[in-house]
């Protein structure tokens, strides 16, 4: 008996052993594929990256969404030859004869493309004069208003017309879209100038630029009033020339009594330009360093609601340079951002910035207000400041900013890109509820080798969680817009009708938003607005289809006239957007 225990018990230990090892082993890789689909389900939760093409030819240094489901890229004449050859039987006879020459020819290369979102092409255009550096904003009809830039372009007033033919993807005649001059010119120069469109239809407001202490208004009329421009001596006093200036690209946004709220260095006001008198001046923010460029923060005005008849604007303002960041880069020393952001209502009578830290300092960050509601903190640097070779540390992570939650627990870090984007870069929202992300130049021309950060071609969507499939059965699809007066817009004040549909019982949380396309650069999306709007009544039909009556914006102070992005948002699940317009009686 003694001699049998001997000689099974090993054996009996070898089994359970071996039977333990592969229990531990399944356990392991069961283990790992629970870790890898919950990453996996994070990953979906807090969005994802795709790369769209590997070349869009120019650097992206200015981006806008047109309606017609296009976005026009554009960057600087003078910075050479870009991926796109114009005029190839002229330009080609040039390189035969001095390739050096077609080199610096500007009028050989386009320094404009139109990206077609559905086809994920691009078509190039030409640019007569240089954009480097300038502002723009959308009229009523969706052309969009480009002004100033830098030498022949100091002063030129520009209109762009989408080359889409909207729905049906027909090219329009040449003579009829692309870029076109106006013959009036502006009244001073516009260089890192900004735009804000107003109240009064298709007028526009161009304030400051470099050296420049004035605003003037687009379209210019015969009025001499409205012709020449106005000293704005807040531009003066927030003029620091030792550090490059720190009042460039100010932050405007229209409040809805119709005033302007400019912000430049720390420094705010509320501007009634139609007497060119200052109606508020606002507490300094907080902190030392700046905000605006070269320091280049950003700012956003968050989001309007009808609960309160859209009578209480918000202003947000993120990252910048810390004091003495300019100087320093130009000696080659990189200064960390900083990481707050402050919030202060603009209307009312108790103004107050509300300060928090975001999770890293950062700036030459684009700004953009998801179909949510919620914030996106996007491309950037974490040290320097704004300008060629000035900014280092590339901020790679998005940030998520939710305003209605507790201080303290705002921001949330989305997974991170692989491609630096700092100066000369932007990002747009897109219909669909991507973010479109391009650019990238620190550089004066076109430089891909031997530099620390290369000019960035690569074109790419950010795409958010309320994107992922899961989602699916709680989206709105197929959203269509009805106008009661069978016109081509919505009379402010007047009810509209949006249908849609739903899977059955998934209707939660139904709201209605309408988005204001921005025109984007320097950091800054010059006059995005979002709405929430009044949903009326909820009509169900047959087969999932919902029938919904929501009423305009009140006035074009709260809703400049022109194109909007309307979204309907279930359970915090946006639809695909829909375009509305809203127009003012003649």
């Amino acid at each position: 008996m003694e001699i049998t225990n001997r000689f099974f018990f090993p054996l009996t230990f070898k089994i359970k052993f071996k039977a333990l090892l592969i229990l531990l082993l399944l356990q392991l890789v069961g283990s790992v594929s629970a870790i890898r689909k919950r990453n996996s389900t994070i990953g979906r939760r807090e969005g994802t990256w795709k790369l769209l093409s590997r070349n869009t030819g120019v650097v992206a240094m200015h981006m806008a969404l047109t309606r017609h489901n296009t976005v026009i890229i554009f960057d600087q004449t003078q910075a050479g030859r870009s991926n796109y050859l114009l005029r190839r039987r002229r330009c080609l006879s040039i390189r035969s004869s001095n390739p050096k020459a077609l080199l610096r020819d500007s009028s050989c290369w386009a320094h404009s493309v139109e990206y077609d979102i559905s086809r994920n092409s691009f078509q190039p255009l030409q640019l007569e004069t240089d954009t480097w550096c300038s502002s723009g904003a959308f009229l009523s009809n969706g052309t969009l208003l480009q002004t100033g830039g830098h030498g022949n372009g100091y002063r030129r007033i520009r209109h762009f017309k989408s080359c889409s033919g909207g729905g049906s993807h027909r090219r329009r005649r040449r003579s009829s879209c692309g870029w076109r001059r106006s013959k009036v010119l502006l009244r001073d120069n516009r260089w890192f100038a900004s735009n804000q469109i107003l109240p009064h239809k298709d007028q526009t407001i161009v304030v400051g630029g470099k050296g420049v202490f004035t605003y003037e208004f687009v379209p210019k009329s015969k009025s001499s009033h409205e012709h020449r421009s106005f000293v704005l001596p807040f531009l003066h006093s927030t003029n620091d020339e030792h550090e490059g200036g720190n009042n460039l690209y100010p932050f405007l946004h229209l409040s809805s009594d119709g005033n302007l709220f400019i912000f430049a260095n720390r420094d705010s006001i509320l501007l009634n330009y139609r007497r060119n008198k200052v109606m508020k001046t606002f507490p300094r923010m907080p902190g030392a360093g700046s905000r605006n460029y070269p320091s280049s923060g950003s700012s956003v005005l968050l989001p309007l609601d009808h609960k309160d008849r859209f009578s209480k604007l918000e202003v947000m303002v993120c990252g910048g340079a810390a004091s003495g960041a300019y100087r320093a880069a130009l000696e080659g020393r990189y200064v960390e951002a900083l990481r707050s952001c402050g919030r202060m209502v603009i209307t009312g009578n108790k103004h107050k910035w509300v300060m928090e830290e975001m999770p890293g300092p950062r700036l030459m960050s684009d700004m953009l207000i998801l179909p949510t509601g919620h914030i996106l903190i996007i491309n950037g640097a974490r040290h320097g400041c704004a300008g060629r070779h000035n900014g280092t540390r590339p901020a790679l992570e998005p940030y998520l900013y939710n305003p209605k939650k507790k201080l303290g627990r705002r921001f949330r870090v989305l997974p991170f890109t692989r491609i630096p984007r700092m100066y000369h870069s932007s990002a747009v929202l897109l219909p669909d509820g991507r973010i479109l992300v391009a650019g990238g130049n620190p550089d004066e021309r076109y430089t891909f080798r031997n530099v620390a950060f290369p000019t960035e071609l690569r074109l790419q969507a950010f795409v958010p969680h309320y994107m992922d499939h899961s989602f699916h059965h709680i989206r709105p699809r197929n959203v269509t817009v009805s106008y009661t007066h069978g016109g081509d817009g919505a009379r402010y004040g007047e009810e509209f009708r949006v249908r849609f549909r739903l899977h059955k019982k998934t209707e939660r949380d139904l709201k209605f938003s309408v988005y204001a396309p921005p025109f984007t650069t320097h950091a800054f999306s010059m006059n995005q607005r979002m709405l929430r709007l009044w949903c009326k009544r909820v009509e169900k039909e047959k087969d999932g289809w919902v029938s919904a009556v929501v009423e305009a914006p009140p006035s074009p102070n709260v809703a400049p006239s022109g194109y909007y992005l309307l979204t309907v948002v279930n359970d915090g699940i946006p639809s695909i957007s829909e375009w509305v317009k809203f127009i003012q009686s003649e």
